[in-house]
């Protein structure tokens, strides 16, 4: 008897272990297709959507993605080498989902465990000033979720306040693509509307990052997860998940 008992605890342990078929989490994209007003070509980082996305779908959470506008969002820096970038660029549905993009209007905050900003140079444009996503991640937050970011996508979370007025950020740690990595000589550079940087640090926030670059650095200061570049990508989605299980097996 005991030995047919111990196949369904296993499954009943690794269940509770899981995340919930409900649970879900809101990718922040954007809909620039272009650096400012110019006519230099961006997009949203195919990679940092992609290296998370496939941490969190097996890891049995659903994902959602949410733009300024909503529809159709820009796709870039794709590197067809990389097979998991492959397996998803061959997959029809999943590349769909970059044509049907939530608007913040469809989105409701209390449906999500998590919020994840990606990258790329267009998370410049349309997202940071955007109230309504704003108003998504500030109540994911306050309901016990979590706030993450990748490298330009922590552009998104620079105007974040929570409901006492403070900057989301303020006082604790927090990284993007820092400015020593950035050719600010060269013209996309110029359009940029802000430096992420700069923009955190006059915050109150501890802007940090690795001089090194490209090393997989990311930060972890409780319920704000940020990713240094696209290597972290994998990390910052790990750490969302684990804090996640964790909050959820209490």
């Amino acid at each position: 008897m005991r030995n047919s008992i111990l196949p369904f605890l296993m499954i009943f342990l690794f269940l509770g272990c899981s995340a919930s078929s409900k649970d879900k989490i809101l990718f922040v994209t954007s809909n620039q297709h272009t650096y400012g007003n110019t006519d230099l070509k961006t997009a949203n980082h195919f990679a940092e959507i992609v290296l998370a996305y496939d941490v969190f779908i097996k890891s049995g959470y659903q994902v959602d993605f949410v733009s300024p506008e909503g529809g159709e969002i820009p796709i870039g820096y794709i590197n067809t080498s990389d097979p998991i970038q492959k397996k998803y660029l061959d997959d029809l549905d999943f590349m769909n989902l970059f044509k049907n993009t939530y608007s913040p209007e469809a989105i409701d905050a209390k449906n999500y465990k998590a919020v994840y900003y990606s990258g790329g140079g267009a998370a410049m444009f349309g997202v940071p000033e955007n109230k309504a996503i704003q108003s998504i991640s500030r109540k994911i937050y306050e309901n016990t979720g979590i706030v993450s970011a990748i490298c330009h996508g922590t552009a998104g979370i620079v105007n974040l306040k929570l409901t006492n007025g403070k900057y989301l950020y303020e006082e604790k740690e927090v990284n993007g693509f820092a400015d020593a990595f950035e050719n600010k000589s060269k013209a996309y550079y110029k359009t940029f509307p802000f430096s992420i940087e700069e923009t955190i640090t006059k915050n109150g926030g501890n802007f940090t990052y690795s001089k090194k670059g490209w090393d997989n650095h990311y930060i972890v200061d409780g319920r704000l997860i940020t990713g240094q570049d696209p290597t972290a990508s994998v990390s910052v989605a790990e750490q969302v998940v684990a804090i996640l299980q964790k909050t959820n097996n209490k």
